[in-house]
């Protein structure tokens, strides 16, 4: 069965996790939660740990349980100086627009925190949509709607045509199971929850030729 649609994740998957934004941004939702809370450091790193098995986010269990209003707290933890982390990558940007499959972001980010990151890349031009946490309905990655969410999204209805890239086995391991093929970003070796794993993003054409074998140019140059 061709391949048809790739659903790429954002954050530590477009680029390599040791560039330190993620990080940053993990620092940023600590900050939040304890001016909200006032609890201690401990307290707070048990508590967003539960929220993530909980309900897959930590923007997620504070909706929930807190009330918290969303669009404050995506505008807060993002609200960084993206040029000091990230850097334009013109190989990620060949790369993908070689890809003769339809291309998706899908992320449990938001869409403004998206296109900020896409455009330092240079690769805001490179996808059709962006499937985001307002698109998922704020159910969010691993919850097996945010996936159903996407298929429907990218009007696919076989998840067996779709390659799913995310740097998370935890968010990879439901896509497996649904069918989807599946590439651990970030890790040089196998892992069960994946059917692939790759060190970074561009190692994909040597790790997934499949993508490109069907292409009559010559693939990815």
């Amino acid at each position: 069965m061709p391949f048809t649609t790739v659903f790429f994740d954002l954050d530590d998957t477009l680029y390599p996790a040791s560039l330190g934004l993620w990080e940053a941004i993990r620092g940023r939702m600590h900050t939040y939660m304890q001016d909200l809370l006032g609890l201690p450091d401990e307290d707070l790193a048990a508590l967003r740990e539960h929220y993530l098995v909980t309900y897959g986010t930590t923007l997620r269990g504070l909706q929930v349980n807190h009330q918290v209003d969303t669009e404050d707290f995506l505008a807060y933890v993002h609200d960084l100086p993206l040029h000091l982390y990230l850097n334009p990558d013109p190989t990620l940007r060949s790369l993908l627009l070689s890809l003769p499959q339809r291309r998706f972001i899908f992320t449990n980010s938001d869409v403004n925190h998206a296109h900020r990151v896409m455009n330092i890349l240079g690769v805001n031009d490179c996808f059709e949509g962006i499937i985001d946490i307002h698109a998922i309905e704020f159910v969010s990655k691993p919850n097996l709607d945010a996936y159903r969410h996407a298929l429907r999204i990218a009007g696919e209805s076989e998840p067996g045509r779709c390659v799913y890239l995310d740097d998370s086995a935890r968010n990879l391991q439901p896509a497996t199971q649904m069918g989807f093929y599946t590439v651990l970003v970030g890790e040089n070796r196998p892992h069960p929850a994946a059917c692939l794993s790759i060190p970074t993003i561009h190692q994909l054409p040597q790790a997934l030729p499949d993508l490109w074998n069907h292409r009559q140019d010559g693939g990815y140059s």
